[in-house]
């Protein structure tokens, strides 16, 4: 291991030694009264649009492969590579639109039969009224079906305990660029 990869571990070793003092204060009288409070709270249905911007190659690249099979690549449909990626999330399918949050996890291929894929990805939110907040995704993406559904397992924020779907429409793609259109529904409180 290098110097470079020495100084990490030192600093994750530090960081989770130092969890359970966080852990306490997060644990805090926010949290308690919150869930306190939670059989008074009423239910919540959120509905958003925006789109995900997935760009594979290039300088500005917010996917990156991290893992394959040996035949991923002789496969048709790319079975067993494994991508991560930092996506940008906007108001529109512009590139340049208004910038809403990320959309950050991985994806892997995960059919043999046909391109699809397992994703597992939170939509963090910057800006606007869910800003701080995120929603979780975890599920099968069949990308050659003109909708897919993927189902919402969880939240942060004004997102806690989120429940819900999303329907996921490719909106552009070619050998760099994949453009999604995300329409959601979340049930919160």
């Amino acid at each position: 291991m290098g110097k470079v990869g020495l100084i990490f571990l030192n600093l994750l070793i530090s960081l989770c030694l130092a969890m359970p003092m966080v852990q306490s204060t997060i644990e805090g009288s926010e949290t308690r009264q919150w869930f306190q409070n939670l059989h008074l709270a009423k239910q919540k249905l959120t509905r958003l649009r925006f789109y995900f911007h997935d760009v594979v190659l290039g300088p500005n690249q917010t996917s990156v492969g991290v893992a394959r099979a040996p035949n991923t690549f002789k496969s048709p449909t790319v079975f067993g590579l494994v991508n991560v990626f930092d996506n940008a999330l906007t108001k529109g399918s512009k590139p340049t639109s208004e910038l809403l949050g990320r959309a950050q996890g991985l994806y892997g291929f995960a059919s043999q039969e046909e391109v699809s894929l397992l994703m597992a990805m939170n939509f963090v939110f910057t800006s606007g009224k869910h800003n701080g907040s995120s929603l979780t995704v975890l599920g099968r993406n069949p990308v050659v079906h003109s909708v897919r559904e993927l189902p919402i397992i969880g939240g942060t924020g004004v997102f806690r305990l989120a429940r819900g779907f999303a329907l996921a429409k490719t909106y552009f793609i070619n050998a760099t660029l994949a453009i999604v259109e995300y329409n959601v529904v979340a049930l919160h409180y």
